[in-house]
């Protein structure tokens, strides 16, 4: 049978649901239908998708309601050009902001083991497994637990408890000398991409199991005061789960108040990538000195970072792509035969 094509322009409205309002969100974007060859009858062409959201056939009228996804985007502009832009940008902050590990919180940590004559020396190879190990405290806690606890070390597990607590807070100390001095720099692109997102008012975060003050202090000392009364920051034990637990990125969306399918996530490691997309949010991995050699197969973009002019990675754009894919599988679930033009590679 011979193929038949057409391109007609449409006109769609998406109406979604969002269980906080009173009133559904509507969302509408122009379409444009992809050439839709007719195969023994089949209204659209075999296709590919990473959406495991089963198709279904609707043939006019509105979407029925039990079929209306819940999506909360932001955007800047209303012009159908224009992808939806993330409604928060969420950064890790050790190796995303700073590479601070191997000559930052590895430097701190054995100084403060020196101070308290523990007998106790990370060196590089060894502290880059630690890293797997979400949060400075369980970090020490573990360690210790396998290899022996130093003689000076309490015997109780209180009283062990106090102690890591001690060398954690004399440990921070010592990393934020360091992060005043700015003998740490900010990876290349970070100061760019979180000035572009504050611009198209998108809500910024840091979302970090190390120390709270700790990550206060990189994000005022590096990042500046006016960047930093706009950027909220979660850290910490905020959350009684540390990363790979999705936790902290949970809680930074409930307390911003947006969709975690509305939020973009920069990890820099696989503890945090699992974090991320076990909160249900796109996550951009940058690699790092220790992270370089992780497994990233699930991220939905990897670089080497965000990059700076003229070796720019991605930009805010960029983000606002990633969610167009998701936005785009829900217009092809619902709307057979219609495909949004710039993402149809997507499920070509």
């Amino acid at each position: 049978m011979a193929a038949t094509a057409a391109s007609p322009a449409y006109s769609c409205v998406i109406i979604l649901s969002k269980k906080s309002l009173s009133s559904p969100f509507l969302l509408s974007r122009t379409i444009t239908s992809v050439p839709t060859p007719q195969f023994h009858g089949r209204r659209t062409p075999p296709f590919r998708s990473s959406s495991s959201l089963e198709r279904r056939r609707w043939v006019g009228g509105a979407i029925p309601r039990s079929r209306r996804r819940s999506v909360v985007c932001s955007s800047s502009s209303s012009s159908s050009s224009t992808p939806l832009l993330p409604a928060a940008l969420l950064f890790d902050c050790d190796g995303v902001l700073v590479d601070t590990e191997k000559d930052g919180h590895r430097i701190s940590f054995n100084e403060t083991f020196a101070e308290k004559e523990l007998g106790v020396s990370w060196d590089v190879e060894l502290y880059g497994e630690l890293l797997k190990i979400g949060g400075g405290k369980e970090r020490m806690t573990a360690y210790f637990n396998k290899v022996g606890w130093p003689d000076k070390a309490p015997k109780s597990e209180e009283e062990r408890k106090d102690f890591i607590a001690s060398l954690h807070k004399r440990k921070t100390e010592l990393f934020m000398a360091l992060i005043e001095k700015k003998l740490l720099p900010l990876r290349p692109g970070v100061a760019r991409l979180i000035d572009e997102a504050l611009a198209k008012g998108v809500k910024v975060a840091v979302c970090s199991t190390s120390n709270e003050k700790a990550v206060a202090a990189i994000v005022s000392f590096l990042l500046g005061p006016e960047r930093t009364e706009k950027i909220t920051i979660f850290a910490g034990d905020v959350v009684p789960r540390k990363k790979p637990d999705p936790a902290i990125y949970l809680l930074a969306a409930d307390t911003l108040g947006v969709e975690p399918s509305c939020c973009v996530v920069v990890e820099d490691s696989a503890i945090g990538l699992a974090a991320a997309k076990a909160a249900g949010m796109k996550c951009i991995v940058t690699k790092s000195g220790y992270t370089a050699e992780e497994d990233f197969v699930t991220a939905d973009a990897v670089f080497d970072c965000i990059g700076d002019p003229p070796e720019v990675r991605f930009d805010l754009t960029f983000c606002a792509n990633l969610l167009q894919k998701t936005i785009c599988q829900l217009i092809v679930v619902n709307l057979p035969g219609l495909f949004c033009q710039p993402c149809y590679p997507v499920f070509a």
